[in-house]
């Protein structure tokens, strides 16, 4: 049911919590909770159904309020009503902090960076003797860098898909709205020479070409004329690519190199960078699961597209399950000297399941 006010005096107001969205109301972002006074409207219920009068305001479907873009909006109409003693200045940085934080996605982020953080703390435990204060401000550094890196490459992407990502992901900044075209050019530019430079104060020449392969992968990924995300064989190998080789080969030669040691491959890394190598590839098969709409409007051929959601659902669960069988298979293969090791390990894996409990 959808309901229109005017700013006549004779209209009292519309129906229960309904959301005046209209910028320039002092009514906006708040709720109106006085019943309809139909007598001094001279309107009938059923007229109020069927007309509306010039207004203002936007009409909203009631019904439609917490569905699809009305649900975000109603959450942003909430979030906007005047508290007392505000401060229109720090409003404008918090809406701007979180604004950025949502372009970079987070999920992203938190991959980035728990699995640059393990595979530092990898390097470090085998060698304690070397570990020194000094060590810290370059580790922090080879951080930002690959966060700056991952911000470039999710930022450029969103950059060159807001048609895509108004139908498949409407919630993102720059397809929300929230956040120019500029403005997100200024961020990718920030993150592309920030990354850089912290690449050149953390890393080895080595480490830092591998780093701009990286980002050139990520570029040549989104931007035309190449846009390899349109073909699905280049997509899902530059995705697997960057996170499962570059990042942990990278991350821990250049932890090895800052601890004055040469690069040298052990098991357990060996182990870490086959299993994520191919967990991100039934990462970059899936991720275009719940974008099949926009995928096909927009012409990109995806996996999903060809072979349908179902298809590759069965196909990447069935990725993963060879790649833990994979895993589990090794210990086949153990020396008979390392079983005491591997019986530790599972005490170690009793623990971890209860670390990941909560957030399941």
């Amino acid at each position: 049911m959808e309901f229109s006010i005017s700013q006549s005096p004779r209209l009292r107001f519309s129906p229960r919590f309904l959301v005046a969205s209209h910028p320039s109301s002092h009514l906006a972002g708040k709720f109106i909770s006085r019943p309809i006074d139909v007598a001094s409207t001279g309107l009938s219920t059923s007229r109020m159904r069927s007309k509306f009068v010039s207004t203002n305001y936007r009409k909203i479907s009631i019904r439609a309020l917490f569905n699809g873009t009305h649900k975000r909006r109603y959450y942003q109409a909430c979030s906007q009503v005047d508290a007392p003693g505000s401060d229109p200045f720090l409003d404008k940085v918090a809406h701007f902090q979180n604004t950025c934080w949502r372009f970079l996605r987070p999920h992203t982020i938190h991959g980035t960076a728990l699995g640059s953080t393990a595979l530092v703390a990898r390097a470090l435990i085998g060698n304690t003797h070397l570990i020194k204060r000094s060590l810290v401000l370059k580790a922090l550094s080879g951080l930002l860098a690959v966060i700056c890196g991952n911000g470039y490459i999710v930022g450029i992407n969103q950059i060159y898909d807001i048609g895509i990502d108004k139908v498949n992901k409407p919630y993102l900044p720059i397809a929300a709205g929230d956040l120019s075209v500029r403005s997100a050019w200024l961020l990718v530019i920030f993150f592309a020479i920030a990354g850089l430079l912290n690449a050149l104060h953390a890393f080895d020449p080595f480490i830092t070409s591998l780093y701009c392969l990286g980002l050139f992968l990520g570029t040549i990924y989104s931007v035309p004329p190449f846009r390899m995300k349109r073909f699905p064989v280049a997509a899902f190998l530059i995705i697997a690519t960057v996170r499962g080789f570059l990042l942990n080969f990278g991350v821990y030669h250049a932890t090895r190199a800052a601890l004055g040691l040469p690069f040298q491959w052990s098991a357990p890394v060996a182990f870490i960078t086959s299993f994520v190598k191919l967990f991100a590839l039934v990462i970059a098969i899936t991720k275009d699961l719940p974008d099949v709409e926009g995928d096909r409007k927009f012409q990109i051929s995806t996996l999903a597209t060809k072979l349908g959601v179902r298809n590759i659902a069965f196909l990447g669960s069935g990725l993963l399950l060879v790649n833990y069988i994979s895993a589990i298979s090794l210990a086949f293969y153990m020396p008979q000297e390392a079983i005491g090791g591997y019986y530790r390990f599972i005490w170690n894996l009793f623990y971890a399941e209860y670390l990941l409990f909560p957030f399941f």
